[in-house]
């Protein structure tokens, strides 16, 4: 489970992550399958039991700890105010602010390869096609980060994926969003405590 918020910043930056999740700004996006990112991002937050903070760069932040004790991991959850293909700015300014290299910053994301509801984690790689990452492995100067893949599926039929991004989730899709947001996030949390390996062995179904 997800700490409290803890003020606390003696402990090294080391143990500080970043988890940046995707997604559009404005409600008309906010329920949009473009948008799983930055809803697993505010489920984190709301689960820990911390509100965002508007950051001056363009981001809305929430920082606490995993655990107690001023060694446990401290998370700095944020959703972009920018559009999906500008996220490499604002990204890599927290990461400078914060003072967080690429190697423990995780991005979470829609993904179209991979079925409604399925994750995937890995770390690099190419942005295939995701506008989003594409932006923030630009800016970063690498694609060596974290990328949480959160499964939306391709669209039916003849459907434009660009258009079928930004469409709410379908009534079925809806019953089990907060599942999916669930276990998005225990995913995230994982990567920070138990590392890659396990976390591809638990998650990536």
């Amino acid at each position: 489970m997800f700490g409290r918020s803890n003020k606390d910043k003696s402990s090294a930056n080391a143990n500080r992550w970043l988890i940046v999740g995707l997604g559009n700004p404005g409600p008309e996006y906010e329920k949009t399958r473009h948008n799983i990112g930055a809803m697993v991002a505010a489920h984190m937050a709301h689960v820990a039991g911390v509100k965002f903070s508007s950051h001056k760069a363009r981001a809305n932040v929430s920082e606490f700890r995993i655990g107690v004790g001023v060694d446990a991991p401290s998370l700095i959850v944020a959703t972009l105010r920018c559009y999906m293909n500008e996220s490499g700015g604002p990204t890599k300014a927290l990461a400078d602010f914060y003072k967080i290299k690429s190697d423990h910053i995780i991005i979470a994301h829609d993904e179209l390869d991979i079925p409604y509801q399925a994750i995937r984690v890995k770390l690099g790689g190419g942005d295939n096609g995701h506008n989003g990452l594409k932006s923030i492995t630009s800016a970063l100067g690498t694609a060596d980060y974290f990328r949480l893949r959160l499964g939306i599926g391709r669209p039916p039929g003849q459907q434009d994926p660009a258009d079928f991004v930004l469409k709410p989730f379908s009534s079925a899709e809806r019953k089990t969003i907060e599942e999916f947001l669930i276990t998005g996030a225990e995913a995230a949390e994982s990567l920070v405590t138990h590392g890659l390996e396990r976390t591809q062995q638990n998650f990536n179904s």
